[in-house]
């Protein structure tokens, strides 16, 4: 069992690099089966999930390299439409390979995706898609088989914003006949992003970033080398590590404007911010005061943000509350944080923090990977040592939390 120990009560201080998105880089590797050739991806995180979903692109016949941050995928010689149970299990992002192995084979076989438990997260508005376009899709015993003799470009109308189904609705539409339509799209950045990388591919996509998508079906891509942005979740979470031990410092390599609404939060809660071109500095003087927050789909405040802001209100100055909208799971993190002395109380989709400073370091589990970044927060505003167990699911997101915090100054590492 990997564990984490943090010695607590240190302000952070220095300039630390954000890595590449996690939520970003997972569905451009899906991507990259649409095109029998070559898909360059740089800046790419050495993290868990990355692995994994190479491990899907390998086992099913494609040559991946991974050096440094380069990660070269050669796709000529996929030959299998199954998804090996052991990865789906691991990482539930492995669900997007449907839509581009639609795309590309006319078939796809999986089962239902596994990853952190947070929640029922339900892939019905997934399989809505693929029907739209074309596709039969048949569940049985926990496994789906799609099919699709031809994809016909559609109207799509989503009744949530889902970031993997409109993904996989992307990767299925790209090589579809005619116009596909996705309306309710998922705004996030990553799904900008996407796009991008796609046209780079020579597919024709519009309106990424807004509610409509217009994707014209191509016959065919071409290689590319696409550039994969900065973590903002990861920056998210490392200005929550700032701000606990109240600290100062400088995170390079992220794009503020992708981050108004986390900006806007940690500036109620008493941070000083500037915000530069692909840099954002904060200081922060004193405890974090209370706020009130709801987690909404972009723009709104990231769900996956939600427990390390849940460790500051639960040190700051007065009564502060989040309300889950997303995936009512993430709140297991809350008892955790209890254990250390924390003054919380979960009222079904929302939580309600009156803050107590320091906290008091001691033995804690990881229940899901933003869940395990919380507890690392928590334990910079504790007293003593805090050991985090489980921290496997940290690494699914984070390539070295250690590495990075240690940087900026904190006593922290990695037992196991």
């Amino acid at each position: 069992m990997s564990i984490i120990q943090v010695h607590g009560l240190q302000p952070l201080k220095g300039e630390v690099g954000i890595q590449g998105s996690k939520n970003a880089v997972l569905p451009m590797m899906a991507a990259s089966i649409l095109h029998r050739g070559t898909v360059v991806l740089t800046h790419v995180p050495r993290i868990q999930d990355v692995y994994c979903m190479k491990g899907i692109l390998e086992y099913m016949g494609c040559e991946c390299t991974l050096e440094g941050d380069r990660l070269t995928i050669h796709t000529d010689a996929l030959t299998d439409i199954h998804i090996p149970e052991k990865y789906l299990k691991a990482m539930r992002s492995s669900i997007m390979m449907l839509g581009g192995l639609l795309g590309r084979c006319k078939e796809a076989v999986t089962c239902y995706p596994g990853g952190c438990s947070i929640g029922e997260r339900p892939i019905d508005l997934h399989l809505y898609a693929l029907r739209t376009l074309g596709a039969e899709v048949e569940e049985r015993d926990g496994v789906i088989r799609a099919t699709a003799g031809r994809l016909q470009g559609g109207e799509i109308d989503f009744s949530f914003p889902s970031v993997g189904a409109t993904e996989n609705a992307l990767l299925a539409a790209v090589l579809a006949e005619g116009i596909t339509v996705i309306r309710g799209a998922a705004r996030e950045p990553e799904i900008m992003e996407l796009c991008t990388m796609l046209n780079s591919m020579g597919a024709k996509v519009t309106g990424g970033g807004s509610e409509v998508i217009r994707v014209e079906g191509v016959k065919g891509l071409h290689d590319t080398v696409f550039e994969v942005p900065g973590d903002r979740i990861a920056a998210g979470t490392y200005l929550s590590c700032i701000m606990a031990s109240q600290g100062e410092a400088v995170l390079t390599g992220v794009c503020p404007r992708q981050m108004t609404a986390v900006l806007c939060a940690v500036k109620d809660m008493g941070a000083e911010i500037k915000e530069y071109d692909k840099e954002i500095a904060i200081a922060m003087k004193g405890r974090p005061k209370a706020v009130n927050l709801k987690t909404e789909p972009y723009p709104g405040f990231p769900t996956d943000l939600q427990s390390p802001m849940l460790s500051l209100l639960a040190i700051g100055e007065g009564t502060g509350s989040i309300r889950e909208t997303i995936f009512e799971g993430r709140f297991a993190t809350a008892y955790e944080l209890r254990k250390m002395g924390a003054n919380i109380r979960v009222e079904e989709e929302k939580a309600l923090a009156a803050g107590t400073y320091p906290l008091t370091g001691c033995p804690v589990e990881a229940s899901d990977l933003r869940g395990g970044a919380a507890l690392v927060v928590a334990g910079l505003a504790a007293e003593g040592d805090t050991i985090i167990r489980n921290c496997g699911h940290i690494l699914r997101g984070y390539e070295d939390i250690c590495r990075d915090l240690q940087k900026l100054g904190a006593d922290i590492r990695r037992i196991l």
